[in-house]
């Protein structure tokens, strides 16, 4: 079997063991959109503020938002997923056959990649009959989901790369409040010229905001390439990152085990 038929194995089996999940899924689902419906709610005058974007409604500015949050949801499962093979010893079966070793990571961020596409595409279909629209039409629609296909792949390469470095499911989940600071800290929920002091210095350099303020103006403005090459550039910049890092502890533990 060639490493990438043994790849598309591994990718199949981890998005249906997802998919089986339906306690994994939902939070990742149910969740942000409860928090969408509170913000929108409570926020929803926040919109006449001076310097806010033009929105038709909050609805609207939280979109992106709510894809980060689901996505930063439902990516913790490749982490944990990745630490369980290895406590139950399906990892050291994986080792022990000819699958080549790429493959292990690839077939476990998969998972995490077509249930980032699946969320945006729940969340877009769900709030627009609330009143949400994105601006940028179709083309900004897969926009949308190509990133949160990106963002899923990058924050799953995170806990995949925790899962192996520590082995354990727990301390996988552990870590990921650690990914929910970098999004408090960006300005997925509130634009950022009416923050002041430091709040707003994190939030200008964290690439958070970067990827979410490009993808904020195709929902609330119109499509542009320009915005669109921005979100994905900085959602496949993380997952290069992350990878390269799940693929490095993959290295040290294959050491470990030899």
């Amino acid at each position: 079997m060639s490493a990438a038929a043994q790849a598309a194995a591994l990718s199949r089996r981890s998005v249906v063991g997802i998919l089986r999940q339906p306690a994994v899924v939902f939070p990742s689902l149910f969740f942000p959109l409860f928090f969408t419906a509170l913000n929108s709610s409570a926020f929803s005058r926040a919109t006449n503020l001076p310097q806010f974007p033009a929105a038709d409604s909050f609805l609207d500015f939280l979109l992106p938002a709510t894809i980060l949050q689901g996505v930063i949801f439902g990516a913790t499962t490749a982490g944990v997923e990745m630490a369980t093979d290895v406590q139950n010893g399906f990892f050291d079966r994986l080792v022990a056959s000819p699958v080549a070793r790429t493959s292990i990571i690839v077939g476990r961020l998969a998972g995490a990649a077509v249930l980032g596409a699946i969320q945006a595409l729940v969340f877009v279909l769900v709030l627009m009959p609330f009143g949400a629209s994105v601006k940028g039409g179709p083309a900004g629609v897969l926009v949308l989901v190509v990133v949160a296909m990106l963002l899923g792949t990058g924050i799953g390469g995170f806990g995949v790369a925790m899962g192996l470095r520590t082995g354990s499911a727990e301390a996988v989940q552990g870590s990921f409040p650690l990914l929910f600071v970098l999004m408090f800290t960006s300005s997925a929920f509130f634009p950022r010229q009416l923050m002041s002091g430091w709040y707003q210095d994190v939030a200008t350099v964290n690439p958070i905001s970067w990827m979410v303020e490009a993808l904020r103006a195709i929902v609330l403005e119109d499509f542009s390439f320009a915005d669109a090459a921005r979100a994905v550039a900085v959602a496949a910049g993380l997952g290069v990152i992350t990878v390269s890092l799940s693929l490095r502890m993959l290295r040290n533990r294959l050491r470990q085990a030899s």
